[in-house]
Parts: C-alpha cells; sequence; structure tokens
C-alpha cells in the first residue's frame, strides 16, 4: 500500500517521546522508553502471529526501534505497530508484489513515451547486461518485490545516456520495506539511525529492521491529540496530521458553503500558489480578522502540532461551533483515493484505517 504522496512530519524529530494515543487527549505526555528490553521483546512474541516466521527476529527489530527512538512500549503501541506491518507485508521483510514485472515495464514504457524516446532504443537498453551479470529484461522478468525493483531501477539509472535521460537521478520506487514507509521520509529522519549503513538509507528502507525503525518513527514519531488510534493510522497513510486537517477542512466547509476536499492537504505542497482550502479560508478573512499574509503563514504550519496554536486554527474551531451550537471533531479521516499501481481496487485512506484498525483490537484482544 502506497503512502500518500505529502512528505509528513519535516519538522518533528522521530525521537520526541510525546506520544499521544488512544483515549490520552486529555492526559500528561507519556514517558519514553522505560520498559526492560527482554520484557518488551517477550510480550512482542506474545502478540506476534505464530503463523509470522522468526517471531523473535521481528520482536528485537521492534525493541530496537522502541528504544532508540525512546518510545513508550505500551501494549497499545506495540499493538499499533504490528497492525501495520500485518496489513502492509502480513510479516514479510520483503513482501513479494503480484503483477510487480508488468508494473516496472508499465513506468519504463511511460517515461519513454512522455520523453518520446523511440521504444527499440528502450528495448535495446533492457536487453543490454547489467551489473548482476543477467540482462534488465531477464531481471525484470523474475521480478518479484519492491527491493529487486529498487536495485534494478538503480542500475538502470545508472546506465547513461538511456536510464538518465528516462529517470534523471530519481528513483520511481518511492515505499518499500515491511510497514511500506516512504524512502523520502526516512531519507529526512536518518539522523538517529540505530545501525549502521552500508550503502544507503534507501537500501536500508527495504530491510526489515530498517523497514521497522522508520515505519515505527512514521506511525507513532509525532505529538497528536487524537482520541483514537484510527486517526494515527490514516495519518499513516495519508501524512502526519493529515487527519486533523481534515476535520479543519471540514469546519472551513461548514463557514464557507465551499465544498473541500477532505485531503488534509492544507496548501499545495511546494508551491506559493493558492490552493482550494486557502481560497477557501480567505472567503472568511473579515470573520476572522486576518489578511492574506497571515492566513497562509498559519496554514504553512500544517505538518505540525504548532498549527493548533495558530490563530487561525482557534478561530475557524470556534466559529464553527458558533454556527454548530456545539463541539466540533477534533479529528476526521481524510477522504483519499489510493492510487498506486499496485492497486487494483477502489481503496481510500479511510479502508486502510479500519482495516488497520480492526488488526490492533484483534492483537490488544491476544
Amino acid at each position: 500500500m502506497r503512502q500518500y504522496s505529502r512528505l509528513p512530519g519535516h519538522r518533528f524529530a522521530p525521537a520526541l517521546g510525546l506520544i499521544l494515543l488512544a483515549g490520552c487527549s486529555t492526559q500528561a505526555p507519556q514517558p519514553g522508553f522505560e520498559q526492560r528490553p527482554a520484557s518488551v521483546t517477550q510480550e512482542l512474541v506474545s502478540l506476534i502471529p505464530e503463523s509470522a516466521s522468526d517471531r523473535d527476529g521481528w520482536a528485537t527489530d521492534i525493541t530496537v526501534a522502541f528504544s532508540a527512538q525512546n518510545l513508550p512500549a505500551t501494549r497499545e503501541n506495540l499493538c499499533a505497530v504490528l497492525a501495520v506491518v500485518e496489513q502492509e507485508s502480513t510479516y514479510s521483510g520483503d513482501p513479494v508484489v503480484p503483477g510487480l514485472s508488468r508494473i516496472a515495464r508499465g513506468e519504463i514504457e511511460r517515461r519513454a513515451e512522455a520523453l518520446h524516446v523511440p521504444n527499440f532504443l528502450v528495448q535495446a537498453g533492457l536487453n543490454l547486461e547489467s551489473p548482476t551479470g543477467e540482462t534488465y529484461n531477464e531481471r525484470l522478468n523474475a521480478l518479484t518485490t519492491e527491493r529487486e525493483m529498487s536495485e534494478i531501477f538503480e542500475d538502470f539509472i545508472d546506465m547513461a545516456p538511456l536510464g538518465r535521460e528516462l529517470f534523471g537521478s530519481l528513483n520511481p520506487v518511492e515505499t518499500g520495506g515491511p510497514m511500506q514507509v516512504s524512502v523520502d521520509f526516512a531519507e529526512a529522519h536518518a539522523e538517529n539511525y540505530p545501525y549502521p549503513i552500508d550503502d544507503s538509507v534507501r537500501h536500508e528502507v527495504f530491510t526489515r529492521r530498517g523497514g521497522l525503525y522508520f515505519g515505527i518513527a512514521h506511525l507513532l514519531g509525532y505529538p497528536a491529540h487524537y482520541e483514537a488510534p484510527i486517526y494515527r493510522f490514516a495519518d499513516f497513510n495519508a501524512g502526519w496530521y493529515a487527519s486533523r486537517n481534515a476535520a479543519f477542512q471540514a469546519a472551513v466547509t461548514q463557514l464557507s458553503g465551499i465544498p473541500l476536499a477532505l485531503d488534509g492537504d492544507l496548501i499545495i505542497p511546494g508551491s506559493r500558489q493558492a490552493g482550494q482550502t486557502e481560497l477557501a479560508v480567505r472567503t472568511l478573512k473579515g470573520r476572522l480578522g486576518m489578511d492574506d499574509g497571515e492566513i497562509r503563514d498559519a496554514l504553512e504550519e500544517e505538518d505540525s502540532l504548532e498549527f493548533e496554536q495558530t490563530a487561525l486554527y482557534e478561530k475557524v474551531r470556534s466559529l464553527a461551533e458558533q454556527q454548530e451550537k456545539q463541539p466540533i471533531p477534533y479529528a476526521r479521516l481524510p477522504g483519499i483515493k489510493l492510487e498506486s499501481p499496485k492497486i487494483t481496487r477502489n481503496l481510500t485512506t479511510a479502508w486502510f484505517a479500519k482495516r488497520v484498525d480492526d488488526r490492533y483490537r484483534q492483537c490488544l484482544a491476544r
């Protein structure tokens, strides 16, 4: 399952211990990692399904990730991680993806067509011998995992000039590992990674230990006031604070009458151009007592907890509650359709969050 394209949480290091999960919105922040590692590992072994291979290995790698990031290893947090692992990879460190050869060839053909590169040149390049001794075509035919696909594209990109012409320096494989974490996210949060990096952070993402470390950072490494973990599961797919931001967008719609896509994106990523949410908020600036610049400055805090301390956030929620004559939700599941060559059904972020939440509850019951 691919995460949404928005790079989440770049303003917070994953080592923060201010992890607020189910029912914690009115409690003090939980402490960090205070348990005995051996006890955490033992509990994990008891929670991981017996059908999983190398339960001790999985438990050890998860314990190290919690300890290195100073995250509280509560049963709720452990089960949250295990629920995502089960959903994304069914306890496979390098999960097999059906039809991956077709997906990889489709990406190559799409790039070639967009750049008007003749097909015979592409085929000639794919028939060349790669660094493994096999041709690129042979490796594509045998492709089963995203790690293998990432490695093929790395080698193909280094094959000048064709590979560079098609892909530049950007590997099109964006997520990987047992928790399907974003490579961009991992590269932005690798400062305190506890293992030696032999080659690259990208390669670490496709290992069990690396995929778990960065996946756990993505799931738990930011403070939020969610009253139920399902919103954190949605954020795992859509980006940090997407569920909180979707509720803010819903409040803006209530006040302005302008229908907004409740996707959690308050600004257009990487652009100064005003998006739909920003334009809708601007229609309220008389009631808010804010100008366009003040609105923009506040919306740029969309990926941080500090957004909740802005005058914009507080005034929008206050006006919406006055209008509705009742409290409005702090969070709601984002309405995002999941798009990826790997996805063949009509799936959404809400579907993903509910599936993971079901697994989470099953884990707690164990």
